[in-house]
């Protein structure tokens, strides 16, 4: 996909997302995850949750957050490697140096020279030994008025069907698949044999916890204040809050084992708009990212910043920094920027980390 393809998606998804009025449930109802708890056997079901499902529509009673077109639009991104390749002073000139191998991306500062590309910091790159790297689009949502339902975010990229019954297969009776990035309402919890959790996310319409992310609130840390935001490794889940009202939620990408994202609670020391990553530097694990747009610094090296690398949110991927979409990380960076400065006038961010559960299990940390 050329740049010029990419601006008329993004042009197109932002007209979209504009046009976008979430719809509000009947006041006369309040949301009760119990009322469809025994509507749990494919059958028909009971009144009051048929009831519940209707007053509370899919998708959730939230607002998608504009995608950062800006960033997109600036920045031209391609992956090199893994193999070394060669940098050269000029197009067809005389090879000066070259990228080692490893997992590298380069954001290309000219692309007008047929066959080649201009990277940053001044070098020449063959464009057959470079990939275009697409953005993500997703972007996560803001909660308007506190989170008073549950809701959840599709993972599985499969187009997988629902079932109708919690541990049943995946049946073409719901008459409904998931797609990827969908936001689904959450009527009903069940566990099955395995103790893994379904979720009824429409009349007769379950799912196995591991297709989705859920979204739910955590306790305030009492060292914690302003606006904040909390990491759920469990459901890989960022969730902002402003002291304990949730106000935005989105997927993460966080680290994966050995490079596993500490938990704990840490303040954000740095924020820069974009910065250059590398690390095993000559290892096979090694890797090197120009322009990494939209980082904060908050556990030493570990970052939550903007990714454009790979669309896998909801999912591990990363060396221990919280990868997030560029248009997430954005919003993040200039919400954070907007917090009450403290009594000596500087302003304190600061992230949670934690897991709600045991990561690649059934098991809550509550159960």
């Amino acid at each position: 996909m050329t740049r010029k393809t990419l601006t008329i998606l993004v042009a197109l998804v932002g007209l979209i997302g504009a046009m976008f009025v979430p719809t509000s449930p009947a006041n006369a109802l309040t949301f009760d995850p119990t009322v469809c708890a025994k509507d749990n056997a494919g059958k028909q079901l009971s009144a009051a949750c048929a009831a519940m499902i209707a007053a509370f529509p899919t998708p959730p009673d939230v607002k998608q957050i504009a995608i950062d077109g800006a960033t997109m639009e600036h920045y031209s991104f391609w992956k090199v490697g893994p193999q070394p390749t060669p940098t050269y002073d000029a197009p067809n000139g005389n090879v000066v140096g070259e990228i080692p191998q490893g997992f590298n991306f380069v954001n290309a500062i000219d692309t007008s020279v047929d066959g080649w590309l201009r990277i940053e910091g001044g070098r020449w790159i063959n464009r057959e030994q470079a990939k275009y790297s697409e953005p993500s689009l997703w972007r996560g949502v803001e909660i308007t008025d506190g989170l008073k339902y549950p809701f959840a975010i599709v993972l599985d990229k499969s187009y997988v069907f629902t079932s109708e019954y919690p541990g049943g297969p995946a049946s073409k009776n719901t008459n409904r698949f998931l797609k990827r990035y969908e936001l689904v309402n959450l009527f009903a919890t069940a566990k099955d044999a395995e103790g893994w959790n379904w979720y009824m996310i429409g009349p007769n319409q379950w799912v196995k916890q591991v297709f989705i992310a859920m979204v739910e609130t955590t306790k305030r840390p009492d060292t914690v204040s302003g606006r904040w935001v909390g990491v759920d490794l469990y459901e890989q889940t960022l969730v902002a809050y402003e002291d304990d009202k949730p106000v935005f939620a989105t997927l993460v990408a966080s680290g994966v084992p050995p490079h596993d994202t500490t938990e704990g609670v840490f303040k954000v020391w740095a924020k820069m708009d974009r910065d250059g990553m590398s690390g095993a530097t000559g290892a096979p694990s090694a890797y090197a990212l120009q322009s990494v747009p939209w980082v904060m610094y908050f556990n030493e090296s570990y970052s939550l910043h903007g990714t454009y690398w790979h669309d896998l949110f909801g999912y591990r991927q990363s060396h221990g920094c919280v990868n997030m979409s560029i248009s997430d990380a954005r919003y993040i960076y200039k919400w954070f920027a907007g917090a009450t400065p403290d009594k000596d006038g500087n302003i304190v961010n600061q992230v949670y980390v934690y897991s709600s559960g045991v990561y690649g299990s059934g098991v809550l940390r509550d159960s």
